[in-house]
């Protein structure tokens, strides 16, 4: 897949072979990146790279009451452990006085106006998909009484939603974005986080959006599907001014949004539900931010590949997240070390072991030869997964029963022969018996089905274990009137019985590990050294099982 060029990159060595190509991933910073961005990101920053050009971020801070300085280092952050460092890092707000000086040029031209329509008159005057507008009565003012609106507007005379600046294009055109758009709004009540109290008016996206580009000299404009309707508007803000923006102007292109199953992509109503307590913040394991899949234990890598095999198109679809998990579960077995955890442990005591504590080896990833083994306690008491046991197995069944027998992973073989039982009926021990001459690696011709993990009695690591399932229960719960009412319950369960061999003490925050026969979890930011705490990143293949 990798091999196979996109149709914009096609469309850049057809299109733009004789110009100097630049990008730009220009997000808001009112949120985490989500997984979405990080389509756009492999999409920029790799078009970059490929063609040896820059990729600037530019932070589309226009709107003072919901963009923040708090998003700002995380959004930098989640760009870098993607594996990409800006060429530039520039704001919107770095032009709002060459803004300012545009839209008076726009004005005085003829081009555009002060309305002092209130917000649904604009909606009603600017009619349906089915009917055409009807032009503002403020439309053919004169050129100086826009002016002086323009100046009262700037210097705080009118109040929020008394007055918007707006183009003067077509109140007939089709396109209901061309009737009349708004290109500045006031926004009185809250203060910009880097120009404070300099501006009341702030500049609409997609009025700012084409002049950024053009001044920053981007050749492509890459955005996604929805903005298709607004390249109209994008080529004619830039053709009206043209004379004054550098030379060639950037070129927009849209290409497919991510849309995952069981997902919300909404920065608002991601924002809601970590407002509302739905989440536990931002990087919440269960979201689908970069920063939420970093702690769940997705790697750069799983991602990017994530991102290949969707490629980049022009047709919405809504991708399965299993292929998402088949991407991490892929990555991490080439690069994930083994151990062994026992998640609901039952006790299985050996009873003719007289050896002590003997240290047995075991890999550490069959997928790398140059992982080494490790040394793990081995001894007469051991806990094994309760689902290990059966009283009552099928004939498929290549685990542990009664007169039956199974290897124990880097050990032993064992016979069971008896087991103990809770009040409840509930199996808690299973006693056995091993055959000392069946040690792994012995040239002793034993033929025994199934193999089994374990962990030492005595060595073992109380762990917590947060398993976490789909956030939502709908596939599609952007379509539903109130996303919430279909929040899984369920989508974490928490485990504090689980036990891990001596060696998870040394793993690292971040770096997933396989838990043998389990699946691959990651030590989570909250563990301290009292308290391990680990995260499911994703299952095993059932047939691994």
């Amino acid at each position: 897949m990798k091999n196979m060029k996109n149709f914009i990159e096609k469309l850049i060595e057809e299109e733009f072979k004789d110009r100097s190509l630049k990008f730009r991933f220009s997000p808001e910073n009112n949120g985490y990146l989500h997984i979405g961005h990080a389509k756009s990101i492999f999409l920029n920053f790799g078009l970059a790279n490929k063609y040896e050009v820059e990729c600037n971020l530019r932070f589309d801070d226009t709107n003072p009451s919901t963009e923040k300085v708090d998003f700002i280092n995380p959004i930098i952050e989640d760009i870098k452990w993607l594996g990409f460092n800006p060429s530039n890092v520039f704001y919107t707000s770095d032009y709002y006085e060459t803004l300012f000086e545009f839209v008076k040029i726009l004005i005085g031209n003829g081009d555009a106006y002060v309305c002092e329509l209130s917000p649904d008159d604009i909606s009603k005057y600017n009619g349906t998909p089915f009917t055409i507008g009807t032009e503002s009565p403020f439309r053919e003012r004169s050129i100086e009484d826009n002016l002086l609106a323009l100046n009262k507007m700037k210097n705080g005379y009118y109040e929020e939603r008394e007055a918007v600046v707006r183009a003067k294009i077509d109140m007939e055109s089709p396109n209901m974005l061309m009737r009349d758009p708004i290109l500045y709004r006031i926004k009185k009540i809250h203060t910009h986080y880097k120009t404070e109290n300099e501006w009341c008016i702030y500049p609409m996206y997609d009025y700012a959006h084409p002049i950024s580009d053009a001044i920053e000299n981007i050749s492509n404009s890459l955005c996604t599907l929805e903005f298709e309707t607004h390249r109209e508007f994008y080529n004619w803000i830039l053709s009206k001014l043209s004379r004054l923006l550098p030379s060639p102007l950037p070129v927009q292109t849209e290409f497919a949004r991510l849309n995952i199953d069981y997902t919300i992509m909404s920065k608002r109503k991601l924002k809601r539900l970590v407002e509302e307590g739905f989440v536990n913040g931002w990087d919440d394991p269960r979201m689908p931010t970069i920063s939420g899949l970093r702690r769940r234990g997705y790697t750069p890598n799983s991602i990017r590949n994530f991102c290949d095999i969707i490629s980049v198109t022009r047709k919405d679809s809504i991708i399965s997240h299993l292929l998402l998990e088949e991407c991490l579960r892929v990555d991490l077995n080439k690069r994930s070390n083994r151990l062994m955890g026992v998640m609901n442990p039952i006790k299985l005591t050996i009873e003719n072991w007289e050896g002590g504590v003997e240290w047995v080896e075991v890999e550490m990833n069959p997928e790398d030869s140059n992982s080494g083994v490790r040394m793990v306690p081995f001894t007469g008491v051991l806990w094994i997964e309760s689902d290990d046991f059966s009283l009552n197995p099928d004939k498929k069944w290549n685990r542990l029963r009664l007169d039956g027998e199974v290897r124990l992973k880097g050990g032993y073989v064992v016979r069971a022969h008896d087991y103990i039982t809770d009040e409840l009926g509930n199996v808690i021990e299973v006693k056995c018996t091993y055959d000392p001459l069946t040690r792994s690696g012995m040239t002793i011709d034993r033929k025994v089905k199934g193999t089994i993990h374990w962990v030492s009695v005595d060595h073992g690591v109380n762990v917590e274990v947060r398993e976490y399932g789909r956030l939502f229960t709908e596939s599609n719960p952007d379509g539903l009137d109130d996303f919430t009412s279909c929040l899984n319950g369920e989508s974490l369960v928490i485990n504090r019985d689980a036990i891990f061999e001596p060696s998870v003490k040394e793993c690292i925050v971040g770096n997933p590990v396989q838990m043998i026969r389990k699946g691959y979890y990651v030590l989570d930011s909250d563990s301290t050294s009292d308290r391990l705490i680990f995260n499911k990143a994703v299952s095993l293949k059932e047939s691994y099982r």
